[in-house]
């Protein structure tokens, strides 16, 4: 046989075993409701059989996918494209699992991140990044900043809720309290089988030069009691330090003269669970980022879970009053975000957005956020908008950031 015929009957070979397939293919197709003959195998136009009403499954995606896209003109808060901003490094040992949950504090017009880390050893850090706008990073250290020495690594059930860690240091809030020159940081301390707000301090300058000269950290919630997301106010409230330690039943602020402890001078705290069944917010879990002064009042962020959505994280908003920050003058209705996108859903724990840092920058509030569990991200808005809103109490919506073309 010549080369020719050979190359011929391959062809012909193939032809034949292309409509072998293709007749099966139709077989188990035709079976399935989800799938079409008409669509994937023939190019041919539709007959009269074809034109089916469609499946009404189909009407509901196709709106909430245009929703999705095409948000309507009064949205007002964008997540960032370039979410998520700060990803696990693979060849970082100590963050090469987990990244989320950042304090942040602008000094110097710079955004300075202290976020946590979880790697290989199953320990929970801190790490630290730098940016200049608020949504790229333009550095961060290849080592660990911070860690809270514990005797034993133990895994429990509170270790999962609380982000995956065997223990050591979770969820920093940073503050500065007016012109001061020291930086405070509360942060969850994990470990020996209990679960405790601990605070510590480091100098300004030591802070932007990188010498990380924290002081002893100390105990400020009891022993043998569960207790996290306590902030501190970032100025001083009719002459005392300010420290929100519940939001549920009730808000709960400790005023002190000093933030001194000493180990043995514990903030009592009580934290109910139940809220108003019939609001979104039925199950609040804590503050977020330090309050932000506004002209309307504090503006707190805080975490709840809706019972009847009980598999997300939201986050709400809130305004106090600014000479006492306990009376709460209003309650978004609805969260002012949601685990939407794929970076808030694909990662240690899907449905979570935890916002524990929020700032005011260029006259925008830049609210950085948890996705996962796993990630570093930031949604952003205008700030005098974002409270006009809030007050008119309409719903809050995300939409897609725009890309600007280059010219």
């Amino acid at each position: 046989m010549s080369s020719k015929k050979k190359i011929f009957a391959k062809k012909q070979a193939k032809k034949s075993a292309k409509k072998t397939v293709q007749k099966k293919s139709a077989k188990v197709l035709k079976k399935s409701s989800f799938f079409s003959k008409k669509k994937y195998l023939s190019k041919k136009k539709p007959g009269p059989v074809a034109k089916k009403r469609k499946k009404p499954v189909r009407k509901v995606s196709a709106k909430i996918s245009k929703e999705k896209f095409y948000p309507a003109k009064t949205s007002y808060f964008s997540k960032s494209l370039a979410n998520p901003i700060i990803s696990p490094r693979a060849h970082n040992g100590w963050e090469c699992w987990q990244t989320f949950n950042p304090g942040v504090i602008l000094l110097g017009n710079k955004v300075h991140f202290i976020y946590r880390a979880i790697g290989h050893d199953g320990i929970s850090r801190f790490g630290y990044a730098m940016s200049e706008n608020g949504f790229k990073i333009n550095e961060r250290l290849p080592y660990s900043i911070f860690k809270h020495y514990i005797k034993e690594r133990v895994f429990n059930i509170i270790s999962y809720f609380s982000g995956g860690s065997w223990g050591g240091a979770e969820d920093p809030r940073i503050v500065r309290v007016g012109r001061e020159d020291v930086l405070h940081m509360t942060y969850t301390a994990v470990g020996d089988g209990e679960l405790r707000v601990a605070l510590t301090s480091i100098g300004v300058n030591d802070f932007l030069n990188k010498k990380w000269r924290w002081k002893s950290p100390v105990f400020i919630s009891p022993p043998g009691e569960i207790h996290k997301n306590w902030v501190i106010f970032p100025e001083k409230i009719n002459g005392k330090y300010a420290i929100l330690h519940s939001l549920n039943p009730k808000i709960s602020i400790d005023y002190r003269d000093s933030l001194d402890f000493d180990g043995s001078n514990y903030i009592k705290s009580f934290y109910g669970r139940e809220t108003d069944k019939n609001c979104w917010d039925s199950l609040i879990k804590g503050a977020g980022a330090p309050p932000i002064k506004t002209e309307s009042g504090w503006l707190l962020f805080y975490h709840a879970i809706d019972k009847n959505d009980s598999n997300k994280y939201k986050v709400g908003a809130m305004l106090l009053d600014l000479k006492d920050p306990s009376k709460v003058l209003l309650r978004s209705k609805t969260p002012i975000l949601e685990p939407t996108e794929v970076y808030e859903n694909n990662g240690y724990k899907s449905g979570v957005i935890y916002a524990s840092g929020a700032i005011k920058k260029n006259k925008e509030l830049l609210v950085y956020y948890g996705g996962a569990d796993s990630f570093v991200c930031v949604a952003h808005a205008d700030l005098k908008t974002f409270l006009k809103a809030l007050m008119k109490e309409e719903k809050p919506k995300l939409v897609k950031e725009k890309i600007k073309k280059s010219s």
